[in-house]
C-alpha cells in the first residue's frame, strides 16, 4: 500500500514562500507513478495545484499558480517537493499530496491521498 505523508505547512505573511514536502513509502520505486499537489480551502472544491511525472520529472501547473509554485522530487529520498513562493491569503488551504499509477500530467486522479498539511497566510 502506498503512503503519503505531508509536511512542512504552517503560517506565512503574504508574500513569502514555504516549501511543502510528500514522503511516499510502499513500493521499491515510484517511477511508474505521476505525483501531485491539490489544495482545499474551506467552503470550497479540491483544486489542483500541479504534478510531476516521476520518470522523467516532468511538470505541469494550472495557471492559477503557474510562475509561483514549483514542484520537485528526490528520487533517494521518495519525496516530492512543493516550493511555493508570493504566497497569497487566497493560498490558504489544506494542501494534499497525491499519486497515481501512470497518471497524466494535467489530469491526475490521485489513487492514494496523503492526510493534508495546513497552510495559512497572514496578511
Amino acid at each position: 500500500q502506498v503512503q503519503l505523508v505531508e509536511s512542512g505547512g504552517g503560517l506565512v505573511q503574504a508574500g513569502g514562500s514555504l516549501r511543502l514536502s510528500c514522503a511516499a513509502s510502499g513500493r521499491t520505486t515510484f517511477s511508474s507513478y505521476t505525483m501531485g499537489w491539490f489544495r482545499q480551502a474551506p467552503g470550497k472544491d479540491r483544486e489542483f495545484v500541479g504534478a510531476i511525472r516521476w520518470s522523467d520529472g516532468s511538470t505541469y501547473y494550472p495557471d492559477s499558480v503557474k510562475g509561483r509554485f514549483t514542484i520537485s522530487r528526490d528520487s533517494a529520498k521518495n519525496t516530492v517537493y512543493l516550493q511555493m513562493n508570493s504566497l497569497k491569503p487566497e493560498d490558504t488551504a489544506v494542501y494534499y499530496c497525491g499519486a497515481e499509477f501512470e497518471g497524466v500530467l494535467a489530469t491526475l486522479s490521485p489513487d492514494y491521498w496523503g492526510q493534508g498539511t495546513q497552510v495559512t497566510l497572514s496578511s
